[in-house]
């Protein structure tokens, strides 16, 4: 079983992978029990959405981690997995900028991701 911060890494760094932006990790453990982190990212079409959302199933579940719950797949703007201590957010960049999740989350701290090689 990983961490919960393994998991959150991994998710963000699975959806790297597939070329999601705008990829943060919000600390939530001192803010609400809800859950520990927050991975949310950023997509720029329903198709890349979707092979974000299908990467970050698949790695995780290589790694034992399954989804409580999952919320979003069919329409593909906004898809939510729940694992429970990390909840990811796959956004389009619509449904990114309507919810703003980090203006609503913003006392939250950011989790350093480690740099990827070839990125600036």
């Amino acid at each position: 079983m990983l961490s919960s911060l393994e998991t959150a890494l991994r998710a963000a760094g699975a959806a790297d992978d597939k070329k999601a932006y705008d990829i943060i990790v919000l600390d939530l453990r001192e803010i609400t029990y809800i859950t520990d982190y927050f991975v949310i990212c950023s997509c720029g079409s329903s198709p890349q959405v979707k092979a974000v959302f299908d990467w970050i199933d698949e790695t995780l579940a290589r790694a034992g981690e399954r989804p409580n719950h999952i919320e979003g797949q069919a329409e593909a703007s906004w898809v939510l997995m729940d694992y429970g201590s990390v909840v990811v957010h796959i956004f389009d960049d619509q449904s990114r900028i309507y919810y703003s999740l980090e203006r609503l989350w913003r006392e939250a701290p950011r989790v350093p991701l480690p740099v990827k090689s070839g990125t600036s």
